[in-house]
C-alpha cells in the first residue's frame, strides 16, 4: 500500500507493507498535516509513516480517530487522564506509523463515531480540535472572564471555535492576513488591553512574551503551542503579575465523556469551522507539494488535507 514518509529526497510516497497486528484496520479517507509533522521533518528526519490527524472507515463505517495508544491500567488512565498515561503511551503518527497511508492499524478504542452533519472528508479535524478543546477546558474559564488567543494557525483557530461554542467571547492575535480573516469569520475580535486568560497557540519565545504582556495580573496562560526545544517564559513579568502557566496536551475523558466526542458534535453543528480551517486538499500522490504548501504560510494555507 502507499504511505508518506520522509526519505533521502524529502517527503516521499512509498510502498509499505500492509498493517498487521491486534486491533482494527482503518481505510483512510483523509489525513491532514499538523505543524508538528513539519517540526518532525525539519528537526528529526523521522522515517516512520507520518500522520496523526486522520479519519476513514472501519468495516465500511466512517470514523475519526483518537491517535493516542494508552495502557488503560495506570492511575492516570483510570482517572480519565489518558493523555498522561504512564504505562507506555504511544502516539500513532508521532512515535509509530500513522495515518498518511491507505490503511492504518488502530487499537479498538481509537475510532470516534461521526455524528450526523460531520462529513468524513472534514473529520481529520477531530484530532486537532480536541487538542484545542482540552486546552480551553484546562483554562477553567468562569463567566465574565475575558480570553485571548495568540496565534491563528489551525490550533489557535480551533481554540477560537471551542471558546465560542462554549459561550465565551474571544480575541485573537494573528501573524498573517489570511489567518486574521479566518479568525474573523469564526467570530473572533482583536485584542484590546489585558485578559484574564491567554492561550498560546504558537510555542515560540516571542509568543510567550506576548502572552505575558496580554494577561492580567493574577491571570492564566495556557500553553498549547509546541516547541521541540526549551522556550523561556518572561520571568520578571511572571513574578510581577503572578502569572499561572498551565500546560495542556492531547485530550482526555471527563465524567465518562470523551473530549473527542464533544468536538465531533461541535464540528457537526458548525460546518463553517471546517470550511474555514481546511484551506487546501491534495491526493496522496501529491504529498510533497502538500507539505510544501503547509510549510509556506504565505501560500494562504491553514490546514492542508491529503486524500488517499
Amino acid at each position: 500500500m502507499r504511505a508518506v514518509r520522509w526519505g533521502d529526497d524529502g517527503v516521499e510516497v512509498v510502498d509499505v507493507p500492509e498493517p498487521e497486528g491486534e486491533g482494527v484496520v482503518m481505510d483512510v479517507a483523509v489525513a491532514s498535516i499538523c505543524g508538528t509533522d513539519l517540526h518532525f521533518l525539519r528537526d528529526t528526519g523521522a522515517r516512520h509513516v507520518l500522520g496523526h490527524e486522520f479519519a476513514g472507515r472501519v468495516d465500511g463505517v466512517p470514523y475519526a480517530v483518537e491517535p493516542t495508544v494508552f495502557c488503560r491500567r495506570c492511575e492516570q488512565c483510570r482517572a480519565g487522564h489518558t493523555q498522561r498515561c504512564t504505562g507506555g503511551r504511544v502516539n500513532i503518527g508521532v512515535t509509530a506509523d500513522g495515518g498518511l497511508a491507505e490503511r492504518v492499524l488502530l487499537p479498538d478504542y481509537a475510532p470516534v463515531a461521526l455524528p450526523d452533519g460531520l462529513a468524513l472528508e472534514d473529520a481529520s479535524l477531530v484530532e486537532p480540535a480536541s487538542v484545542s478543546w482540552h486546552g480551553v477546558r484546562r483554562a477553567e474559564l468562569v463567566p465574565g472572564e475575558s480570553v485571548a488567543v495568540v496565534g491563528a494557525g489551525s490550533i489557535g483557530l480551533l481554540a477560537v471555535a471551542a471558546l465560542q461554542h462554549l459561550g465565551h467571547e474571544v480575541a485573537v492575535e494573528a501573524r498573517h492576513p489570511h489567518q486574521r480573516a479566518a479568525a474573523e469569520r469564526l467570530g473572533a475580535g482583536a485584542t484590546t488591553g489585558e485578559h484574564d486568560v491567554v492561550i498560546d497557540a504558537v510555542g515560540s519565545e516571542a509568543a510567550l512574551a506576548r502572552c505575558g504582556e496580554l494577561v492580567r495580573p493574577g491571570g492564566r496562560v495556557v500553553l498549547l503551542g509546541v516547541s521541540t526545544g526549551t522556550v523561556p517564559v518572561p520571568a520578571v513579568t511572571t513574578l510581577v503579575k503572578e502569572i499561572t502557566w498551565v500546560g495542556s496536551i492531547g485530550r482526555c475523558l471527563h465524567d465518562g465523556v470523551r473530549e473527542s466526542d464533544e468536538v465531533a458534535a461541535m464540528l457537526a453543528a458548525r460546518p463553517e469551522i471546517a470550511a474555514t480551517v481546511i484551506t487546501h486538499r491534495y491526493p496522496l500522490e501529491d504529498a510533497a507539494e502538500a507539505f510544501r504548501v503547509a510549510d509556506d504560510r504565505a501560500s494562504g494555507a491553514i490546514k492542508v488535507a491529503l486524500h488517499p
